[in-house]
């Protein structure tokens, strides 16, 4: 890759989304990497609570403090912050309202648990707070402490909802502290500064909860990023025999030889008959990909492609991802 320009060059803030079972913390992690590589800084921030990212870089538990997780190519660091909504609001009240202990006894009776229910906004507000924060904050010489953020954030069908806490917000405070920082947040949410990636999985649902996912932040005037088709199942069939095993016409006679060629001559018709059954199975699912990337086609934002990682996903696999998505110029 030319030293350039990456599609997101200008990009601070890179807010990562997707249905369920998209993998979308495993793609933050891996943009993560691929942002940091070459001697860069990055925070990768998980606002879900389940210390996912911490079972991707096999190390312990996230505390609510930022923690160099991994070293990036040529040089660079990743840094992980798991945002705890409770710590959160009580730094909040500590910030804007000076009630650091009063926080602290607001968590012991409950009230926390209660004033996130009955606000929910309030929440959002906290969460996307802290980090656009990580987003602006800088050294005594004027300088990014991070040269990006990623944020693995809530699913595709929350998305739009947890980004515009303006929204969020208008039935709790026309002024005051509330208010103002939520302005703040908006500030870094709408620049140029900011892009929302989906992550998808070339299936019906996936690809269709994108589709309207990037309409609802359009509508909304928030920023879309990119899409991320992720796993991607490579065709391991010539043209001809995906189409002969989607018409059920492959030639039942020359598998049944070469699997004796194979020297399975023991059980070779079951073994046949098996094979040409994963045939047609796999030229189904060949089809449905070709499908959903021609409705993907549609969609005018960069498009990259992450491969199905046959050994599993592991620290190295994640590395193996984030030099697919530098090679195709997300970082």
């Amino acid at each position: 890759m030319s030293a350039r320009d990456t599609d997101w060059d200008g990009v601070r803030l890179h807010v990562v989304t997707g249905k369920g079972g998209t993998g979308k913390t495993t793609v933050a992690a891996a943009l993560a990497l691929a942002l940091a590589a070459g001697g860069r800084k990055v925070l990768l921030v998980e606002v879900e609570g389940r210390q996912g990212i911490a079972q991707l870089f096999d190390c312990p538990p996230l505390p609510y403090e930022e923690r160099r997780v991994a070293v990036a190519p040529d040089g660079g660091d990743v840094h992980a912050l798991a945002i705890d909504t409770e710590e959160a609001l009580i730094e909040y009240l500590e910030i804007f309202y000076n009630l650091k202990r009063a926080g602290k006894a607001m968590t012991k009776l409950g009230i926390v648990d209660f004033v996130t229910t009955i606000a929910p906004g309030l929440r959002d507000v906290i969460l996307t707070g802290k980090t656009s924060e990580s987003v602006r904050r800088k050294k005594k010489d004027g300088t990014f402490i991070y040269d990006a953020v990623v944020m693995d954030a809530p699913p595709t069908g929350r998305i739009t909802k947890f980004l515009n806490v303006n929204d969020e917000v208008s039935g709790l405070a026309k002024v005051g502290p509330i208010r103002n920082h939520a302005d703040t947040v908006m500030k870094v949410v709408r620049s140029p500064e900011t892009a929302v990636h989906f992550v998808t999985l070339l299936e019906e649902m996936p690809v269709q909860e994108t589709m309207d996912g990037i309409a609802d932040l359009t509508a909304a005037g928030l920023p879309v990023g990119g899409v991320i088709v992720n796993m991607e199942h490579p065709p391991v069939l010539a043209e001809d025999d995906l189409a002969a095993a989607a018409a059920g016409t492959l030639d039942a006679d020359e598998i049944l030889r070469g699997v004796k060629a194979a020297g399975l001559e023991h059980d070779a018709e079951p073994i046949a008959a098996v094979l040409a059954a994963e045939a047609a199975e796999h030229a189904q699912r060949t089809a449905l990909q070709r499908r959903e990337k021609e409705r993907l086609e549609s969609i005018d934002r960069p498009r990259y492609t992450l491969p199905l990682l046959s050994d599993g996903m592991d620290l190295a696999g994640l590395y193996t991802l984030a030099a697919a998505l530098r090679a195709q110029g997300a970082a």
